[in-house]
């Protein structure tokens, strides 16, 4: 009886799903930015970040402004992070800080930080943090000074971005998020609340 030899099964490589690829690679490139002068920051660099070919960022993105222009924007950003009922607003934003840190390794507001660093993209970086995040935040408050108690509420959040995903603080980070939410949304919300 002769054996039958079959060949061995050679995997068929798993096919990219374009949305979690593009997703990568924003993600490396907003990364990249909150760390590095934009001028420093190579396509090469983002792919190997993401886990992709430099080619691969040129068929999605057709070139690395276009790229950087997609990361300059803070329009899902602030759809994810004003997300909530005003009475609840507080609470969800700083919660929505702290998981973007913890769980997915970024913060959706952090980069505006590193405005400086940037140039030119730095003035279009803030008056699009100016227009998506805190004129919207604006619009959303009522009674007296809603732009003031806007850019308070945002620039709280930022101070807990900065500690919690920069200065990697070990006392904030030794507490669950919840404790941190209890803690920290009161101060948010005031400034929300007229």
């Amino acid at each position: 009886m002769s054996a039958v030899s079959t060949p061995p099964v050679t995997p068929i490589p798993a096919r990219r799903d374009a949305e979690s690829t593009k997703a990568a690679i924003l993600k490396a490139a907003r990364h990249l930015l909150a760390r590095h002068a934009h001028g420093d920051i190579t396509l090469k660099a983002v792919a190997d970040r993401a886990g992709v070919s430099p080619p691969l960022i040129l068929k999605y993105f057709g070139n690395k402004d276009t790229l950087f222009a997609r990361v300059m924007s803070f329009e899902t950003d602030a759809d994810a992070l004003l997300a909530a009922p005003l009475d609840d607003l507080g609470a969800h934003m700083v919660r929505h800080v702290l998981v973007s840190q913890s769980e997915q390794g970024a913060d959706p507001l952090l980069r505006i930080v590193f405005a400086p660093l940037h140039g030119e993209q730095g003035d279009i970086l803030r008056a699009n943090f100016r227009t998506q995040v805190t004129d919207r935040l604006t619009a959303r408050l009522t009674g007296p000074d809603a732009g003031l108690r806007a850019e308070l509420a945002v620039a709280t959040l930022l101070g807990l971005g900065v500690m919690y995903g920069i200065a990697r603080g070990t006392e904030l980070r030794a507490h669950t998020v919840d404790a941190l939410v209890d803690r920290y949304a009161p101060t948010v919300q005031a400034y929300l609340t007229p």
